[in-house]
Order: structure tokens, then sequence, then C-alpha cells
């Protein structure tokens, strides 16, 4: 079971841990990434995610599929944000259910790990005083 997503609409944790449950799963790992307020003593103001939509979706739809032939993945969601985020907001939620919980770890680690590298989704952020263009490597 894959579920994906990229939206302008806020993420919701309960929605990715709903799909990915499951009566062969002993383990859910979720991962969320959230906006901090700083960056390198800079104040983050907002940021701004964009990104070439049918390439993310297809990559991310990859992404899921080999982590699936990697682990025994029993349901995997990967929801990604676009558009305008202020603190706090989730940016990235990726929920993963196994059998054990080693895997579930292993597998949720492997996919945003992969993500940030494969996925074309760019981030700027807003600073009070600039902005700039974050490159998409963890």
């Amino acid at each position: 079971m894959i579920d994906i997503q990229l939206t302008e609409t806020p993420l919701n944790t309960q929605t990715c841990i709903d799909f990915v449950t499951s009566g062969n799963a002993g383990a859910i790992d979720i991962f969320i990434g959230t906006v901090r307020n700083n960056t390198q003593q800079r104040k983050v103001t907002r940021l701004e995610y964009e990104a070439y939509a049918p390439m993310a979706i297809s990559e991310m739809h990859k992404i899921a599929k080999q982590a699936c032939n990697k682990w025994q993945i029993q349901g995997i969601a990967i929801h990604h944000r676009v558009g305008i985020l202020h603190t706090g907001d989730a940016a990235v939620i990726i929920a993963v259910s196994t059998p054990h919980r080693a895997e579930a770890f292993e597998a949720c680690k492997w996919v945003i790990d992969t993500l940030k590298q494969t996925v074309p989704i760019w981030k700027k952020e807003i600073f009070e005083d600039g902005e700039v263009w974050v490159a998409a490597r963890p």
C-alpha cells in the first residue's frame, strides 16, 4: 500500500498513520519535517517550497516502491507540502509500517534521505533580512 501526496494544504499526521496501520505491522515509524524558526542564527519568517510536480510525484512513487523491495513494508505514506509554510508547519510526513521496529526505522530514514537527494522539490528560506534557496541535500 502506497500513498503519495504533494499538496498546498496542511499535512495531517493521523491520516498517514491511519493509511499505514495494518494487522501485519508490529511497528509504525513516522518522520515529520517541520519549519523551524531559525537557520544559522538567522530568524526564519517563512519557507516557500516549489516542486516540479509530475516528476516529484513520480520520484516519490519510485522511492516508495524501492523501499517496499528493500524492507517488508506493509504500508508507506509520503506526503510533502508546497507553497508558503510558517514556523511549526509540517513540510513533509513519512509513515512506514513493517512487521518489526528496526525495519520501520531503517526504511523511514532511507526514504527521507533519498527524497531530499532525488525529488525535485526546492526550498526557499525567507529571513527578516533576506532570503536564500536551500540545496536539497541533507
